[in-house]
């Protein structure tokens, strides 16, 4: 295994000033395809001396069809005493090599590797507590990853002291034969006919509303987030569903949760003007129902006009998300006090 210094320097990286990028070897593919890495991004706000000082770490983990390029996030993780890194999952945007595809794992478990790795790093680099933000995706892979390290050596042991979903996916949207008598069929699929692509999975309803190309005010690499998504191959979603089905025999990710989700499900195959207040990627009923299944303190927040990536919303939903995420810093950081007086934040 890699030292935590991982022998690798800092880079610029494609963000530009302010951001630098480690990318951390990670071996052979599971998969089959040749070596995988991750890449962790950290934020370096250009005067320092004017940010307050830092109190807490940030891992963020993004989605599928997702890369980190959100440097709103950082700023304003940075602008209230927090040191920022996120990181690009094997497979994922800075990650991708040539001849892998993109985001395919058949185990979610695959990640627990880079997840360990960067938390090691980031230790090692702040000293500081670590506050787990993660979006769609990323927010089971995370939820997964904190419940088997609970049972290993436990979350808070680990240094990491809360975790914050961004419209997290905790389960399979769509009609009720789906999640019954598809699942039977998804994983026959997954198991034997791993590579192949789910029929009609293509809709760029959602690149759409965000991207600049299009509708949208984000700007982004379109080779690492395409408009209308990577493909979503069968292996994938059986790693996929075996995390659901995880999830809901519940699990005990070990510290305070803060999930954030829109008011409103939209499902359209076109744009249109309710794409941008609405999530139209997930089922948010969904997110609520099996939210308890996080174990400890959950608070759920609907966001009224979200889209999909609350802090990829309109400006005021966008505003009231960041809101909604400061008060609930705040509180976490009274509750850390409380629970235990010697570890601060």
């Amino acid at each position: 295994m890699a030292d935590i210094t991982e022998r690798t320097r800092w880079q610029d990286d494609v963000l530009g000033a302010g951001y630098q990028q480690r990318v951390l070897a990670i071996g052979p593919d599971p998969d089959g395809e040749g070596d995988v890495v991750a890449t962790l991004v950290r934020h370096l706000p250009e005067d320092e001396s004017a940010s307050p000082a830092a109190e807490t770490a940030v891992l963020y983990v993004h989605g599928f069809t997702d890369y980190f390029f959100q440097r709103h996030i950082a700023e304003h993780f940075a602008a209230r005493g927090s040191r920022f890194y996120a990181l690009d999952l094997r497979k994922c945007g800075r990650s991708l090599r040539p001849g892998q595809t993109p985001h395919y794992v058949t185990d979610l478990a695959f990640y627990d590797e880079e997840l360990n790795r960067a938390l090691r790093v980031i230790r090692h680099e702040t000293g500081l507590p670590v506050q787990v933000v993660a979006h769609s995706t990323g927010g089971l892979v995370v939820s997964l990853w904190l419940d088997r390290l609970q049972r290993d050596t436990g979350t808070v042991a680990a240094g990491i002291t809360g975790l914050v979903l961004n419209s997290p996916w905790f389960d399979l949207q769509g009609p009720a034969y789906y999640r019954s008598i598809g699942t039977p069929l998804i994983n026959a699929l997954g198991r034997f006919r791993s590579m192949v692509a789910l029929p009609g999975s293509g809709i760029s309803t959602y690149g759409d509303s965000l991207h600049t190309s299009a509708s949208g005010e984000w700007d982004y690499d379109l080779d690492w987030k395409p408009l209308a998504g990577f493909p979503v191959r069968f292996g994938w979603l059986r790693a996929i569903r075996n995390g659901h089905a995880r999830l809901h025999r519940g699990l005990d990710v070990g510290v305070p949760s803060l999930i954030l989700r829109s008011r409103l499900t939209h499902f359209g195959r076109e744009y249109g003007p309710r794409a941008d207040v609405a999530d139209v990627v997930l089922d948010v009923r969904q997110i609520q129902r099996w939210a308890g299944c996080l174990g400890d303190r959950t608070n759920v927040v609907p966001i009224d006009g979200a889209r999909h990536d609350v802090f990829l919303s309109s400006a005021e939903p966008r505003a009231r998300a960041f809101t909604e995420l400061d008060n609930w810093l705040d509180w976490l950081a009274e509750y850390r006090r409380a629970e235990s007086p010697e570890a601060g934040a």
